[in-house]
């Protein structure tokens, strides 16, 4: 099996090198592989468990095909930090960019129709989108509009993959970006924010129906094997309300806390002042939280997702 990877930071494993990206910095990687790999977390992100779930080793970066010759049978991870299906920070390569890259990689024969007969594609899609839209001071009511299209180029994009011969695909249901410190730090990291989450569930309905049309189609033309949607809403939702609960997860003493951050607001994890001074603190011990910077989950907080109800059910239907 091969594995072949889309999307942005939750399933990027190096290929964001540009020069000042949080994800080369001192102190991300400092769990796994005890230095900056590229991967925006302490250590492994969400293709790594899935690979191994798959029973393979992490696909190679695309940025680092040319050294990969034996490491190509394990398929190739496309993913770059910060993007989306439309332009979020230019000049990174968007959803169709990516899928370009990979049809190149068809098109030399660095990979052949039978290759893809026995892979999957993995296709994350966690929100960057809204975040430039926001960011160019698109409103809430304006996001009601753009969710549809967001939603729609990503279904665009899953066909596209199909097409050019890949058997399996997964697609990541947003998380609940109303939960994720960035925007939870305002109170303290106490109280998700209501208006964000219920964008969100905007575009994993639209998604979710999207994808059920597809799959119908799929089952009618007997061909290829339904999509399945990784649902980190859910995964996310039950590691944060098993805290409460007698049995529950407590592995995390700190749930919606970040285990690195910025000393203050103009400051992120990774930071350094013109001196080179840290400008960010990290915690003792990453495994006992959830996140580990303001958006994304720690090593151990993905290992946790990755273990939950939610998401073993789902990677079961990926593999059966």
């Amino acid at each position: 099996e091969k594995l072949f990877v889309f999307g942005d930071s939750y399933a990027d494993t190096g290929n964001n090198r540009i020069s000042n990206s949080q994800s080369w910095k001192i102190p991300y990687g400092i769990t796994f592989p005890g230095k900056p790999s590229g991967r925006f977390s302490d250590g492994r992100v969400f293709t790594d468990f899935l690979a191994k779930s798959l029973g393979i080793r992490s696909p190679v970066a695309y940025k680092f095909r040319r050294y990969a010759n034996n490491h190509l049978k394990y398929g190739m991870n496309f993913a770059y930090g910060g993007t989306g299906v439309f332009d979020t920070t230019a000049p990174y390569p968007n959803m169709t960019t990516q899928i370009d890259f990979f049809e190149r990689l068809l098109n030399d024969n660095t990979f052949t129709p039978s290759d893809l007969q026995h892979s999957i594609a993995h296709v994350s899609l966690v929100g960057n989108d809204y975040s430039a839209f926001l960011a160019r001071g698109g409103t809430n009511q304006g996001l009601q509009n753009f969710i549809p299209q967001v939603v729609s180029q990503l279904v665009v994009d899953i066909q596209r993959i199909k097409k050019l011969g890949v058997k399996k695909i997964s697609v990541t249901a947003l998380q609940p970006l109303g939960c994720l410190p960035r925007s939870t730090k305002e109170n303290s990291f106490q109280r998700c924010n209501d208006t964000y989450n219920k964008a969100v569930m905007f575009h994993n309905l639209l998604l979710q129906q999207a994808i059920t049309k597809l799959n119908n189609q799929t089952t009618q033309d007997h061909h290829g094997s339904p999509i399945v949607i990784i649902d980190l809403y859910n995964a996310f939702l039950s590691i944060f309300q098993e805290k409460g609960t007698q049995q529950g997860s407590s592995d995390f003493d700190n749930i919606m806390k970040p285990c690195c951050t910025g000393i203050n607001q103009n400051y992120y994890c990774g930071s350094v002042d013109d001196k080179g001074n840290k400008m960010y603190t990290v915690c003792q011990d990453p495994k006992s939280y959830f996140f580990w910077d303001e958006v994304h989950p720690t090593q151990a907080g993905w290992e946790a997702l990755t273990r939950s109800t939610t998401l073993q059910a789902n990677l079961d239907d990926l593999q059966s």
